[in-house]
């Protein structure tokens, strides 16, 4: 890790959040959880617009873990549905905007439609260069460290071999800087599984509103948030 000085403590390099709250935002009103999650896809729009123009090179949601397969069966398939629809209308608008898109996660255990649509975008997005957008779809960070290591066991190293570097390798974020800050929202004080090797020196900001009510401005808040902390990274 090489630590950063000056303008680049400012704007953080790479931000990742956690979308929490789209459920309870449609029960507050008296509608279905999906509509909580169709409104929370908007968000990401204007998340996305606003990262780029601020100059954040890598921006990571959390949009479904490994253990959202529990919910009901209806939910999770209206959460697929709304991911293909996603993955599916976006390589204009990303291209259009300079981003690469990056799917983070278990992609081998997603329905093959989604497979072919999210490596589709991927390589349509290659050549994009303003912002890396990864999308946390089936991630799970324990299972991520565990695969990482079992890669290195399989590619036989060995054991006085496998070091921070080794494994970082074999992460899904392989190549990726280490997260900066991360956002959640919906007043939960946790992070749910979610790059917690990555996470080791982020700032952490907490937003009380729902990820439908999410904006720039809150965005920027975070933003603001993050440039007036002194980060020593284990240092005085």
């Amino acid at each position: 890790m090489t630590e950063k000085t000056g303008d680049d403590l400012r704007i953080p390099h790479h931000v990742a959040i956690i979308m929490d709250g789209n459920g309870r935002w449609a029960a507050g009103r008296g509608l279905p959880r999906i509509k909580g999650h169709k409104a929370g896809v908007a968000v990401i729009e204007d998340v996305i617009d606003a990262a780029v123009k601020i100059g954040i090179k890598h921006l990571s949601l959390y949009a479904f873990s490994t253990e959202n397969w529990r919910r009901p069966d209806q939910e999770v398939s209206v959460i697929m549905s709304l991911l293909r629809f996603y993955l599916r209308l976006h390589t204009s608008r990303f291209c259009n905007r300079g981003v690469r898109f990056h799917f983070l996660g278990d992609i081998e255990n997603m329905p093959e439609s989604i497979q072919r649509d999210a490596i589709a975008l991927e390589t349509a997005t290659a050549n994009e260069r303003k912002m890396v957008f990864h999308l946390a779809v089936n991630y799970g960070s324990r299972i991520e460290l565990v695969k990482a290591v079992q890669s290195c066991i399989k590619d036989g190293l060995k054991v006085e071999e496998i070091d921070e570097t080794m494994i970082n390798s074999r992460l899904w974020t392989a190549g990726v800087p280490d997260v900066d800050l991360l956002i959640r929202t919906s007043g939960e004080l946790r992070i749910s599984n979610f790059l917690l090797w990555q996470c080791a020196y982020a700032e952490f900001y907490f937003d009380d509103c729902h990820w439908p009510d999410f904006n720039q401005e809150r965005f920027r808040l975070a933003l603001d948030s993050f440039a007036s902390r002194k980060r020593r990274f284990g240092g005085i």
